[in-house]
């Protein structure tokens, strides 16, 4: 049975800064070729394709979108994976196993 994506390692380990980063490219590419699309077909619909054709006309409206929705939602999405330290280890110490001590150090048995 293969193994999940993250569970590999025994540490408690992310994707790094840059996987985000690349992520967040990739998602605002492909919002960016759908939007492009969208308002490109539109734009072609209302004015023509221009003396550049149908399809040249559109790739540059998809591709205009893409690379600018990419940009910055690649640098959102590496803004906000950004933490300070305290914040890290308190995660970390909120995700470990609780610790079991023994009856002769609880609270109970100090009073009695």
């Amino acid at each position: 049975m293969p193994v999940p994506v993250g569970a590999a390692g025994g540490g408690m380990q992310g994707p790094s800064t840059f996987d985000k980063l690349k992520l967040g490219a990739m998602m605002g590419g492909s919002v960016g070729l759908i939007i492009g699309f969208i308002f490109g077909g539109v734009n072609i619909i209302r004015f023509g394709a221009g003396p550049n054709g149908l399809m040249r006309t559109l790739g540059q409206y998809m591709l205009g979108s893409a690379a600018t929705f990419g940009f910055f939602m690649s640098i959102g999405s590496a803004i906000r994976s950004e933490s300070s330290p305290i914040a890290h280890e308190a995660f970390a110490k909120a995700r470990r196993h609780p610790m079991i001590m023994p009856r002769q150090y609880s609270r109970l048995s100090q009073q009695q």
